[in-house]
């Protein structure tokens, strides 16, 4: 009887232990932050809310980057090429990382893992913002400020000659130059905080996504997606729309800039808005991280269902993960599909990472105008595409195969737009890019030493763009009424006596050969709306395939390799696509460029492209690549001939009436039948 009796016992506090292990998987919040007040919000929409907002802010941060890549090369004197290999750090983190983590992650508390990649993501954000509180605005962007240096106050009597200290200016060659230490710091610290943001996006990704779709009605799955997706799309929105504010601050927000944001030479606050995403990335994190290990609802439907019972993590092994990749190698739908998506990935990449460095160089745009329409005019296009794609496919539901047919005609429609982005070009901005380039050994300025000179344009009276006033030959710089630097003695510039109406300008200055400071007006506008429109359209056609894609990659594996599917497939991309593609873009930008901002230790930034020729190359480059990943589809298309993408265990069960008698007919499972 006693023997029996601690049976019971040892029987009840297992029965119990087990209900409580139950209750705390399926209850939210965490620690003292529990109870029925938090339980009610433990639902699958409210999750797909707080997770897409939650990669609002991700993809803000992102974005920020994007669209401050620009100021950051004039700031530490970056080329183009650095700047992709400082992106792929992002990659090698999710390389290094997606997989393994994804995989354990699959079975763990998947809301936690992806609270630590917020986390993660956040102090990507802190790092970024780091250089800034160690080096400063610099004294490049210093020297255009009034009260740095020699004083240039807009106060300055009229016609003050300011001849001495002005490296601008054309003097005698010096016969050696002081070369500074190259200091990488901001380069390592750019390249760790990518690396490490690429950790988290690893964190952050596959674990949400299958969460989502695991907790999720199988029919409600495509809203969801659209509605998450959606969200997301709001970030780079949001994100670019930061970077346009924070950029029309000069880089040091409490100094008065003597140049306007249309100048090239503009740098603006780019480090202001890494503050605001590092506090809203954390409460971010705190808020996701209170969702439960699985919701009530659909423990309830995976314990109704028949089939086999998931491997506990104690039980998962490294074994098991390759008997799951020898499982995703055979599934030909899978391998398809990430083959198509590699080469339209590595085609698009220079458009996601290189628009508002595209827009500033080809039509002349000031960087805070290029990321304000990248942002938000763009981004909104993406939205209505998603949105209006998950609305069609919740309504329609569409099998597989129109999926992978309408995926083969997106491909074929940017195709097309890229074709046109090669003819919308701007002559004048071309021609005003080769004018200003002075021949070596020229004899106007033989004599001077520009070598080393800071980039800083003047106009000619002719209309052509000089270097700096040293390559135009000029020897003197006055200062009129309204603060105008004005250049004389400029030996490379044809005498135009009709100057001499100009006011505030002296009889002697304006016989003599002048220039204006800032670069010649170009008016590109028409071609650049021409360039929106196109994009808008790119943008909205590429939305609306987003979601069949994902879908086709959700329902073309088993359940138990879903996680792991998507972590595997990120960190194919990232090694093939998102790795190189950066790289050589970047290159392809920078062996295109007529002027660097050389200095006797570095080759520096470029300030000038030769646009036409990059625009051809860049464009034609990137059609070819998404042409040929068009052609995978058709592949998916044969194979997903009987993968089934929806089924009706969330709808009311089917009956049928045969002879009288109630027919209950059992949902149709949503695998792959082969």
């Amino acid at each position: 009887m006693a023997t029996e009796a601690i049976e019971t016992s040892t029987f009840l506090k297992d029965k119990a232990a087990e209900k409580r292990r139950n209750s705390a998987d399926t209850t939210c919040g965490f620690s003292i932050f529990r109870g029925p007040a938090l339980q009610r919000f433990a639902t699958a929409h409210m999750f797909v809310i707080v997770y897409g907002i939650a990669g609002c802010f991700l993809a803000m941060a992102f974005s920020y980057f994007t669209g401050t890549i620009t100021t950051m090369e004039k700031r530490f004197s970056i080329p183009t090429k650095i700047s992709g290999l400082i992106t792929v750090g992002n990659d090698i983190g999710t390389v290094l990382s997606s997989a393994l983590l994804s995989y354990y992650a699959s079975r763990g508390h998947r809301p936690r893992w992806v609270a630590l990649g917020l986390v993660i993501i956040a102090i990507f954000c802190l790092l970024m913002w780091i250089p800034h509180f160690f080096y400063g605005p610099g004294d490049e962007a210093l020297r255009l400020t009034e009260g740095y240096g020699m004083p240039e106050s807009f106060a300055a009597s009229l016609n003050t000659s300011i001849t001495d200290k002005d490296d601008s200016l054309c003097h005698e060659r010096e016969s050696s130059c002081i070369e500074e230490v190259g200091d990488y710091t901001p380069i390592v610290l750019f390249f760790v905080a990518q690396f490490i943001g690429g950790i988290g996006c690893s964190l952050f990704y596959a674990p949400g996504v299958s969460y989502m779709d695991d907790n999720s009605p199988s029919a409600k799955i495509p809203a969801m997606i659209s509605w998450s997706s959606f969200l997301r799309m709001l970030g780079p929105a949001m994100g670019f729309s930061m970077v346009s504010l924070c950029l029309r601050l000069y880089i040091d927000p409490f100094k008065k800039p003597l140049i306007t944001t249309n100048d090239p030479r503009w740098m603006g606050a780019w480090w202001l808005g890494w503050i605001f995403l590092t506090i809203f990335l954390m409460m971010s994190a705190v808020f996701v991280g209170m969702f439960p290990k699985e919701m009530p609802t659909a423990k309830a439907r995976r314990l109704k269902a028949d089939g086999h019972e998931d491997i506990p993590l104690a039980e998962r092994s490294f074994q098991d993960m390759l008997d799951s990749l020898k499982r995703l190698a055979s599934n030909k739908v899978y391998v398809y599909n990430i083959m198509g998506s590699i080469l339209f990935c590595f085609g698009y990449m220079p458009y996601w990472i290189f628009t508002p460095k595209y827009i500033e160089i080809q039509y002349r745009q000031s960087a805070s105008t290029s990321t304000l329409v990248t942002g938000t005019v763009a981004l909104g296009f993406s939205a209505a595409g998603i949105l209006i794609s998950g609305y069609v496919i919740s309504k329609y539901k569409p099998s597989a195969r129109a999926m992978a047919a309408w995926n083969f005609v997106v491909d074929y429609l940017t195709v097309a737009g890229m074709l046109f982005y090669v003819l919308v070009g701007c002559d004048d901005s071309d021609r005003a890019n080769s004018l200003s380039i002075v021949p070596t050994g020229d004899s106007c300025s033989a004599s001077c030493d520009c070598e080393y000179v800071y980039y800083a344009p003047v106009c000619s009276p002719e209309n052509i763009t000089f270097i700096s006033p040293c390559h135009a030959g000029c020897t003197e710089k006055v200062i009129d009424a309204l603060g105008k630097a004005i250049y004389t003695g400029c030996r490379c510039i044809g005498n135009f006596s009709s100057l001499a109406s100009l006011p505030n300008v002296t009889s002697l200055a304006s016989q003599a050969q002048i220039a204006m400071d800032g670069a010649c007006p170009v008016d590109c506008d028409k071609q650049f709306i021409i360039f929106l429109a196109i994009m808008c359209f790119l943008k909205f056609v590429g939305a609306t395939g987003r979601s069949s894609n994902l879908l086709l990659t959700l329902r073309c594996v088993p359940s138990t390799d879903k996680t792991f599917s998507l972590g595997f497939s990120s960190m194919v991309f990232a090694v093939l696509t998102f790795i190189p593609s950066p790289i050589i873009f970047g290159w392809m930008l920078d062996s295109y460029c007529l002027v660097w901002g050389k200095t006797c230790s570095s080759k520096g930034n470029c300030w000038i492209y030769d646009t036409k020729s990059l625009r051809y190359t860049m464009n034609l480059v990137s059609a070819s690549l998404v042409f040929l990943g068009s052609f995978w589809n058709i592949g998916i298309w044969y194979h997903a001939k009987d993968m089934k993408v929806f089924d009706e265990e969330e709808e009311a069960v089917q009956t049928k009436q045969v002879d009288g008698i109630e027919l209950k007919e059992k949902p149709r499972d949503a695998t792959i039948r082969k």
